[in-house]
Parts: C-alpha cells; structure tokens; sequence
C-alpha cells in the first residue's frame, strides 16, 4: 500500500469518526399515550396536557413526605437540569406528579422544591390537585408506573423512573432516576427531541 493510500485509509477513518460524535441517534424505546389532565402546579396556577404540548418534557413522581427515594430522585433531577443548562438546552420542562396529593399542596410543593439548589425554577411544574384514585389510574394508564398507598404506614408506593415525553405528549423512553442515573444519555436524548421539534 503506497503512502497516499494509507493517507487517504487515515483520513477516511477519522471522518467516520467525526461523523458519528456528531450524530446522535435517539431511540424511543416506549409508546405511551399521555392521558389528558387538569391539575394545578406549586404556583397553584392550573395546568393541562395541552400547556405541557410544544416542548419535551421529563416527568417523574415523588411526594414531600417521601422517606426514601423521592429526595435523591429530585437531587438527581436537579444535576439532570445542569447538565441540560451546560449545554445550552432551553426547550424542555420538568414535571414531578405528587403521589401524595392531600398533603402536598401548592405551597407545600413550594417550600420542597426550595430545599434543592435548582438552576431555574421556571422550567419546574410540581402538580397536584387531584384524588389519590386519579393519579393512581393516571400513572398505570399513562406511564404504566404504579403508585399505590402503603397501608401499613403514611408512605406511598411508587416507581423510581424518569420519563421521556415528546412535543406530542407522547412517554418516548424511561430512566432510572434513583440510582445510576444516565445524564448524558438524557441530555442526549432531550438534546434530540428540541431539534426534532425546531
């Protein structure tokens, strides 16, 4: 092989290589119909499915009274938003459904998200305003997440999961928000979803 072959063998692979850094694929792995809603946020201002549409947007379930793994959920959703806020990415809202709803009211809600170093809070929508039967049927339904009452204590069953839901209200993928939680790959994918929706 002639020097100007291996030059041009060189120069082909470390395009190939260049090429593929920049082309981040996403791959939805969910199809989940998000159903429609009504609720009222920590501003107890009104929210519905239809506020949330335009934007992608990170949802998870938690509550303030939460003994186990709701405060390092939030935490790490709070270093999900930096590592969204270092990249520049603008477009996207996080959404946290109290599994809790009696307790946690909007000021309630308020007071919680104020114990966390959180980068923007503007992109945070807390909600509650519902029966404890609504959003047990909302999560199975909509996330096919479980949430359920522990009788035997003032806790509440929940999934540990982030989920990924596009412009069109759509949960696209899920995550492991407890433990072991993949920002790159989030802020991956979210980066994907802003772009698909310009």
């Amino acid at each position: 092989m002639t020097k100007k072959s291996i030059l041009l063998v060189l120069v082909l692979a470390f395009s190939s290589i260049l090429a593929a850094c920049g082309s981040y694929k996403f791959e939805p792995t969910l199809n989940l119909e998000v159903q429609d809603f009504t609720v009222t946020n920590q501003k107890n201002e009104q929210v519905t499915l239809d506020d949330l549409k335009g934007k992608p947007w990170l949802a998870m379930f938690i509550f303030t009274n939460c003994t186990t793994i709701c405060p390092p959920m939030t935490f790490n959703m709070t270093e999900v938003q930096q590592a969204l806020q270092d990249e520049g990415l603008e477009d996207y809202q996080i959404v946290a459904f109290s599994v809790d709803p009696e307790v946690d009211k909007p000021d309630v809600l308020t007071n919680y998200l104020n114990t966390y170093n959180v980068v923007d809070e503007s992109k945070w929508q807390l909600l509650t305003g519902y029966q404890q039967k609504f959003i047990e049927q909302f999560a199975r339904k909509s996330f096919n997440s479980l949430v359920k009452n522990d009788p035997n204590s003032d806790q509440v069953i929940h999934m540990s999961s982030y989920y990924l839901v596009n412009t069109d209200g759509t949960v696209v993928k899920d995550y492991d928000g407890a433990t072991n939680v993949p920002v790159e790959t989030i802020v991956g994918d979210m980066k994907a979803l802003i772009k698909e929706s310009k």
